[in-house]
């Protein structure tokens, strides 16, 4: 009975969330758009993100905590590069990293201009950067525009694994990010998140009430690397995230 109650109760804040979003994206996110066009200031954006973000959070019961805050690089361009296991990760992440913003940008699956037409605009206005894998000429000029912006003091983050883990373990990481990133002669940051599975199971839109655990480790420079030392940085930035999973694992129940 317990276990039906808490359902029950996840369900409807799950709702709520989902709700709440939607009507501030609807409502906020023209008028946010028309201001930081008119006015030149993406940071607009960013503010009514971190708005939306938090009303949904919040909405449905989800915390967060955030360690190692000290190796955001915020005086230069970086890749922060993340495990990724649930569709949580991305807005939990970008309030983890809210110091950099609006240089804060995100390589994102191009697939989703079409399912989200609204930030899809937004996205375009705030410098984020599509690739279609499956392409491999568009696929490579993302890549330098998201190079040319890391030299420039911009930020991104990434999930190399390209979807997300249904197991908990890493996937094989993808070279994209890495490849920007010694491009770009940005380091790489890696960040383990744990907990963010346990608030969606597999198949069920409903977002349980959990504590996520967001943990920033030491940047990895790439300043001496060249395209072909991708690899080994690849295996580097594994080991960094998977030992900072091990540090601690599993969700807080709240």
């Amino acid at each position: 009975m317990a276990e039906l109650v808490r359902t029950i109760v996840a369900t409807v804040r799950s709702a709520a969330a989902y709700l709440s979003v939607l009507l501030w994206v609807l409502i906020l996110g023209p008028i946010g758009m028309l201001l930081a066009y008119v006015l030149r200031r993406p940071e607009i954006l960013y503010a009514l993100g971190r708005g939306g973000v938090r009303l949904g959070l919040s909405a449905a019961g989800i915390r967060f905590t955030a360690t190692g805050g000290n190796h955001v690089q915020v005086r230069r361009g970086a890749v922060y590069c993340a495990n990724h296991s649930s569709n949580l990760e991305p807005p939990i992440i970008y309030m983890a990293l809210s110091a950099i913003h609006p240089r804060l940008k995100i390589l994102y699956k191009a697939e989703l201009r079409a399912a989200l037409p609204v930030l899809r605009n937004a996205f375009d206005l705030v410098g984020f950067v599509p690739i279609e894998r499956g392409n491999r000429d568009q696929s490579s000029g993302a890549i330098d525009r998201a190079a040319a912006a890391l030299a420039a003091g911009d930020s991104f983050m990434i999930f190399p694994e390209g979807t997300r883990s249904r197991t908990g373990h890493l996937l094989p990481f993808k070279k994209g990010g890495f490849i920007m990133a010694i491009k770009g002669r940005a380091p790489i940051v890696p960040v383990a998140v744990q907990g963010a599975d346990a608030a969606m199971r597999k198949g069920s839109p409903v977002i349980r009430p959990v504590t996520v655990r967001v943990q920033i480790g030491e940047p990895i420079p790439v300043d001496d690397l060249d395209l072909a030392d991708r690899n080994p940085l690849i295996d580097r930035t594994r080991r960094a995230i998977e030992t900072l999973l091990a540090r601690r694992s599993g969700p807080a129940e709240t």
